[in-house]
């Protein structure tokens, strides 16, 4: 039952391979040094490796990150996002209002010592000024701790000052509360200035800060983290 959504939309993917068109793909590598953090040590340098890919039956989102505190202890997390149109499947429109596609959605998400799925159903929104906008909800099958209910908001507004690029993206996750923890929020988010233009990179070279609002992380009552860290994001 842990897998069994997982499972069924990868061979739904899987399925598609044949005639399957991929429309945009993006690639990156990014710095963060933070030093407000809470359950771990709170001085923290994080590498973050990011690949999303957008194709006619769906798109993907993968992330890992490697974590180092300022002691020498180290963490890997990563997840992986594929979500399969169910406009492609069906061959029907179904956009409606603000929704531009409903999709099949699923996440694995993985550290040390535990692994999560995640099966639901999600959205692509077309909101004005917004490079783009996704909404998720998902049944959550957890490792250690109960299973709960989780949605997640993703979007990417970039705007100019003058000549100068900007871009402000993030995430908002939130959780249920369950017998074992307690509900969570995680709106992370980062605003970012274009410094490619100035070394002429093709793609753009971010600088800029991101700022955690976590409250009751990782589900634990009272562990709110309130984080602004540097950043530094070049996309290939």
């Amino acid at each position: 039952m842990k897998i069994k959504l997982m499972c069924t939309l990868c061979c739904a993917l899987v399925s598609t391979g044949a005639s399957a068109k991929q429309l945009w793909s993006d690639f990156s590598l990014s710095y963060v040094k933070g030093s407000h953090f809470e359950v771990v040590d709170p001085d923290q340098q994080t590498i973050t490796v990011e690949h999303a890919s957008g194709h006619d039956w769906g798109d993907t989102f993968f992330f890992v990150d490697r974590q180092e505190s300022d002691v020498g202890d180290t963490s890997t997390y990563f997840e992986f996002s594929p979500r399969l149109s169910l406009g492609y499947v069906t061959g029907a429109d179904l956009s409606f209002g603000l929704v531009k596609d409903v999709f099949l959605a699923g996440t694995w998400e993985s550290g040390d010592g535990f692994d999560n799925y995640m099966g639901g159903v999600g959205v692509s929104l077309d909101l004005p000024g917004f490079q783009y906008a996704n909404a998720n909800i998902y049944q959550v099958s957890n490792d250690n701790t109960s299973d709960d209910v989780m949605m997640t908001l993703t979007w990417g507004v970039p705007f100019s000052i003058s000549d100068a690029e900007f871009l402000y993206d993030g995430f908002i996750d939130w959780s249920s509360k369950e017998d074992d923890h307690a509900a969570e929020t995680n709106f992370t988010s980062q605003l970012k200035w274009n410094a490619g233009k100035l070394i002429g990179t093709a793609a753009p070279v971010y600088v800029g800060i991101e700022y955690s609002h976590w409250t009751n992380k990782y589900g634990i009552d009272g562990a709110d983290e309130r984080n602004p860290s540097l950043l530094l994001k070049w996309h290939f």
